[in-house]
């Protein structure tokens, strides 16, 4: 029998007390559990017919009911394929938005080039993501689980995880129930070895499934801190006499094709919250060694969801100031427009 919303909610709520508290659950907490605002009679008939359909059972005379084996199968099954439709959603917009985000500042680059007569960069965008939106743990097969992570800004981390063979979907669910309650919106910041240890204690014997998780949590981090930047126009630097003799212009391309310097020039920037405005390098002051003989022009962009980035031009000490500048505030104004119509 297909069971009804309402008895699902239901279903629901008896499973989630019960995991909670470990005591059968009775008509009247169900009553003040969800949000179906149903009389406690009405809830007595609904887990009547739960029963019988073999949902939850009754442990004891005049006791709550408990969820039974058929009733776990419905929830997990449930649960499962609601957070799997979510993380498949969000992949999908994510790969689209990537796709789109990439084609955009290519052309960004491409554009501040042409109309500057310099060399450019941009960094993509940056969000936020030291919090957890929420963890999803599910079988693969008997002796492997796999454990979604989703971080603020919906980044996603897929791991596969070694278990015992033994791992049934109780346990399996317990441990979503583990994770999610202690982790879900908490900051990086804030797991810390008290908070691990509790964690594990609560795992018991599958503790190292939750030090597993909490390591991936911690890559997802370290991976997002991966820069991306987009460059052009770096044969710009000949048309500058002071910038073409062989070794500056080599130490100049080298450094945009390597990019390690030009993603501390990033991080530089990005570091001081309260610089969103422009910022000018000029000779000595570039904290890129190999444009010491260069100006660098940079600008923080902001999107939608907090997300930054950085904007450079680079060219010889003499470069239109007036125009560069202009440029930069207009385009800082023009790319989050350009972002939402991509």
């Amino acid at each position: 029998m297909q069971l009804d919303e309402r008895k699902k909610k239901i279903l629901q709520a008896i499973i989630r007390n019960y995991l909670e508290t470990g005591e059968p659950v009775g008509s009247r907490t169900i009553s003040k559990y969800t949000d179906l605002n149903l009389s406690s009679a009405t809830i007595r008939n609904e887990m009547a017919d739960l029963e019988e359909l073999g949902y939850i059972v009754q442990p004891h005379t005049s006791a709550g009911r408990i969820p039974s084996d058929q009733g776990y199968r419905l929830y997990v099954d449930t649960m499962l394929e609601e957070k799997e439709k979510e993380v498949e959603e969000m992949k999908g917009m994510l790969l689209e938005r990537e796709d789109k985000m990439e084609a955009l500042l290519k052309q960004v680059a491409r554009v501040l080039a042409q109309n500057t007569n310099y060399a450019t960069m941009i960094s993509a965008p940056q969000i936020h993501r030291n919090k957890i939106k929420f963890i999803q743990l599910s079988r693969v097969d008997m002796g492997q689980i796999l454990a979604v992570i989703v971080m603020e800004g919906n980044v996603i981390k897929n791991h596969v995880l070694h278990v015992p063979d033994g791992l049934d979907d109780e346990t399996l669910l317990k441990l979503n129930m583990l994770l999610n309650t202690h982790l879900n919106g908490l900051p990086i910041e804030q797991i810390n070895l008290g908070l691990i240890a509790a964690l594990k204690q609560q795992a018991g014997i599958h503790e190292a499934i939750v030090g597993e998780v909490l390591d991936a949590v911690a890559e997802v981090i370290r991976e997002a801190d991966d820069l991306e930047i987009y460059t052009s126009g770096t044969n710009n630097i000949f048309k500058y006499p002071e910038l073409s003799d062989n070794a500056k212009a080599s130490e100049l391309i080298g450094a945009f094709e390597e990019k390690q310097a030009l993603s501390a020039l990033v991080q530089e920037t990005l570091a001081d919250e309260s610089n969103t405005g422009i910022q000018v390098y000029i000779g000595n002051e570039s904290p890129i060694q190999n444009m010491k003989d260069c100006s660098v022009v940079t600008a923080t962009y902001e999107l939608d969801e907090g997300m930054k980035g950085t904007i450079g031009i680079i060219g010889p000490k003499r470069m239109d100031y007036d125009k560069v500048i202009g440029t930069l505030k207009t385009l800082m104004h023009q790319l989050d427009d350009l972002y939402k119509r991509k």
